[in-house]
């Protein structure tokens, strides 16, 4: 008996650190990011939830707690600043969504061509992205600005006609921050459609050239199709980007000439923290969080359907 305990027992000592081992493992990465994730709920959830609150007080300088109900939602929606921030919102989101997506799929469709030359063309359209909006801005506030820029140079050049002040222009002022925002994004949708485009089975295109498809019917009827999942993703990112729009029109126009430039985002900034109207700040912020909301939560089911 002794000696065949003697035998069993190395062997359950054996799986019993297997075990301790295997679980160890499995909490290791979870006691990890245990800090992180509490941080996250914290600092991002948790102000969500306060802003949320604060959007139905009396809260001026400070957070305060007087319940107001609808009220600052009522005032957001009567004032004529919001109007032109949405307003500005729906020119530079079209535009913005539409050009950097066109841009895009011409540039991925431009590499997928197997051409020499790719492996130094990719970094460089996908080097703005790598800027933040701050520098991005900053840059092009230089190149835009009638005194230094562009319409400068032209006339050093002896071309005394030439005029660009679209940045001081309030008619115009919008369409530079769709300029500088579809120079910066619009290598990184280059990149989602290249992956797209190398993820389609030759196979397929083999087939359909072989029964006499041109070119163009291939990418109308076949490639164009299958980069579905990639257009939902470049308009949900490019949607998002252009909500939260607020470093890249601090940078480049401040906001002006007036308010030709103010997006949502600017203006509950400056509701917030110049005006000291923090409960309709935060009305604002919230009407921005559901319109993200709108786009995402959509876009996330879909995503999880099509994993089920």
């Amino acid at each position: 008996m002794s000696l065949a305990n003697a035998q069993v027992r190395p062997e359950i000592r054996a799986k019993g650190d297997v075990d301790f081992r295997t679980k160890l493992q499995n909490w290791i990465p979870k006691l990890v990011l245990s800090p992180s994730v509490a941080l996250i709920f914290v600092f991002v959830y948790g102000f969500i939830l306060f802003t949320i609150y604060l959007s139905f007080t009396d809260s001026r300088i400070l957070p305060s707690y007087g319940w107001v109900g609808w009220e600052n939602y009522d005032k957001l929606f009567r004032l004529s600043h919001w109007t032109i921030s949405v307003t500005n919102l729906a020119i530079f989101a079209t535009l913005y969504i539409v050009i950097c997506t066109l841009i895009g799929l011409l540039l991925a469709i431009f590499l997928d061509q197997k051409i020499r030359g790719e492996g130094l063309l990719r970094p460089i359209y996908l080097y703005p992205m790598a800027l933040s909006f701050i520098v991005t801005g900053t840059a092009w506030k230089w190149m835009l600005d009638p005194g230094i820029g562009i319409e400068n140079t032209m006339h050093l050049w002896g071309w005394e006609s030439f005029a660009f002040d679209w940045i001081k222009n309030r008619d115009m002022a919008i369409y530079t921050v769709v300029i500088a925002a579809v120079w910066q994004s619009s290598g990184f949708t280059m990149a989602m459609f290249l992956a797209g485009l190398r993820g389609i089975d030759n196979e397929i295109l083999k087939a359909a050239q072989m029964d006499g498809a041109s070119n163009w019917q291939l990418y109308r009827r076949i490639i164009i199709p299958q980069l579905r999942p990639a257009f939902l993703s470049a308009f949900v990112i490019l949607s998002h980007l252009a909500i939260k729009s607020y470093d890249l029109v601090i940078a480049l126009t401040g906001g002006g000439p007036g308010r030709a430039t103010e997006l949502p985002a600017t203006f509950m900034y400056s509701y917030t923290f110049s005006r000291n109207q923090m409960g309709i700040g935060a009305s604002s912020a919230v009407i921005m969080l559901m319109t993200i909301a709108a786009i995402m939560i959509p876009y996330l089911y879909a995503e999880l359907k099509e994993r089920n």
